[in-house]
């Protein structure tokens, strides 16, 4: 079955392909139809962003689509940016400059008020089912950063910093960044429905 990963962030898109590995799926992504322009992500929480995603491209390609909607909730900041994490410096957002504005937000809060957590919320719409969906949720815990450290990731990552293995999400290796991030452990709840949903899928193919 093909299924289409619906973003348009290199990065996200070839973090997801890693992890669908054993999905049994052949993955395209986006680049596949570079007709399809942004997709306004007018939902308040990630799992009405993840459909939005998912639903619009499914419609406009006729594929099964997966979509992840996932954000940094900072605890200092009452959850900011949660949903508005890609463009919380403004519409013409860069990494480097929501990383300043969060850094710049968070100047004095002491270690251990900089408590925050990833969001991902995966929603995959197949429309051979008649627009059947599945949803799943995982989050990943940790603290922010004082300053960006690693190259190996992109968004907050050089910021999100993993008490566990004492390392932000940048410096770790990218199989073990896999095995704790957020969207692994979407992907692993997803998993436990996706034989069913692969079966229905294959019995209307």
């Amino acid at each position: 079955m093909d299924l289409i990963i619906a973003t348009k962030n290199r990065g996200k898109a070839a973090e997801i392909s890693v992890l669908l590995r054993d999905f049994g799926v052949n993955v395209l992504t986006m680049d596949v139809f570079p007709e399809i322009g942004d997709i306004p992500e007018t939902g308040d929480t990630f799992e009405e962003n993840a459909l939005i995603k998912a639903r619009t491209v499914a419609r406009l390609t006729g594929l099964t689509a997966l979509a992840d909607d996932s954000g940094l909730e900072v605890d200092a900041l009452a959850g900011a940016p949660g949903v508005y994490s890609a463009r919380f410096s403004g519409q013409d957002a860069t990494d480097a400059t929501n990383n300043a504005l969060l850094l710049a937000k968070l100047e004095g809060v002491p270690w251990a008020e900089r408590g925050a957590r990833f969001v991902s919320v995966i929603a995959v719409h197949a429309p051979i089912l008649g627009g059947k969906e599945l949803l799943s949720r995982g989050t990943w815990s940790g603290r922010i950063a004082t300053r960006p450290q690693g190259t190996n990731g992109f968004g907050y990552d050089p910021l999100f910093l993993d008490e566990d293995a004492g390392l932000t999400a940048a410096q770790l290796e990218s199989g073990e960044k896999n095995r704790r991030s957020h969207r692994a452990m979407a992907l692993r709840q997803l998993a436990q429905s996706w034989p069913r949903f692969m079966k229905e899928v294959g019995g209307q193919g």
